[in-house]
């Protein structure tokens, strides 16, 4: 408890420190249009609050970055594990993720606005910058279990429920809960530059693209940390919900 109660008060004086950095910078400059100060984004993030249309853009991507999270993960989970029982399939299925892996972004996304709606770009891209951190983790976890229990679990004729669920998952969980955590990160971002990219009405990657247009260097500011807060707590809620499932396996 102590310790950490003291990593807690570490990370808030780092924080302060940079916030003070900051500061003294945008006193430095003395121009807002260049750098404003953190009070001057605060004051613009609350005074945006209350606008049309700032909610509505906040749940706009919200709704499209979880939902190309989710089906993501999901899409990735179940051809992992197909991959581990057919090396057809895996065959099939790795050219595909190296070619996700090493195009950049925005490729992907004017290739995309080809074929779909700028609306529902962002769910695309968060789902492909997702897909090959998820799916490479998640076989690797596979086919790094353990060959003794699974030589036990045959010999003494264990279930394939119980299998999957005291052999399997206690060796993914890791895996899966360090994939989740780096692609967490990249699906905002990878969202917002589609968003950016294909500017859909009513989104945030719309906003940060006005204010960049207009010069509100506040504005642009204020919509990035309202972009660090929702990945911040996006991030909580899905690790805490992978330690609540790795508990219950554990269990």
């Amino acid at each position: 408890m102590t310790s950490t109660i003291q990593d807690r008060a570490r990370r808030a004086v780092a924080i302060a420190f940079w916030l003070i950095i900051w500061e003294l910078a945008s006193l430095l400059i003395g121009e807002e249009l260049f750098l404003p100060s953190p009070v001057a984004v605060v004051m613009r993030l609350f005074s945006m609050i209350g606008l049309p249309g700032f909610w509505s853009s906040i749940l706009f991507t919200l709704s499209r970055i979880i939902s190309g999270f989710v089906l993501s993960v999901a899409a990735a989970l179940l051809l992992a594990v197909l991959s581990n029982a057919s090396r057809t399939a895996s065959f099939l299925i790795e050219p595909i993720v190296k070619v996700i892996r090493a195009t950049p972004v925005a490729s992907i996304v004017i290739l995309a606005l080809v074929w779909i709606s700028s609306r529902n770009l962002s769910v695309i891209i968060s789902f492909m910058m997702v897909f090959p951190i998820v799916y490479s983790n998640v076989l690797e976890g596979i086919r790094n279990t353990d060959g003794k229990l699974l030589e036990a679990a045959d010999i003494y004729r264990v279930r394939r429920v119980k299998r999957i669920r005291y052999i399997y998952l206690p060796s993914v969980i890791p895996y899966f809960s360090a994939s989740v955590k780096a692609a967490l990160g990249l699906a905002w971002k990878s969202g917002i530059a589609a968003e950016v990219i294909s500017l859909p009405d009513g989104s945030i990657g719309e906003r940060v693209y006005e204010a960049k247009i207009y010069l509100s260097t506040p504005d642009l500011f204020a919509w990035t940390l309202v972009i660090i807060v929702l990945a911040f707590l996006f991030e909580r809620f899905f690790l805490l919900l992978t330690a609540a499932l790795s508990r219950r396996i554990e269990g």
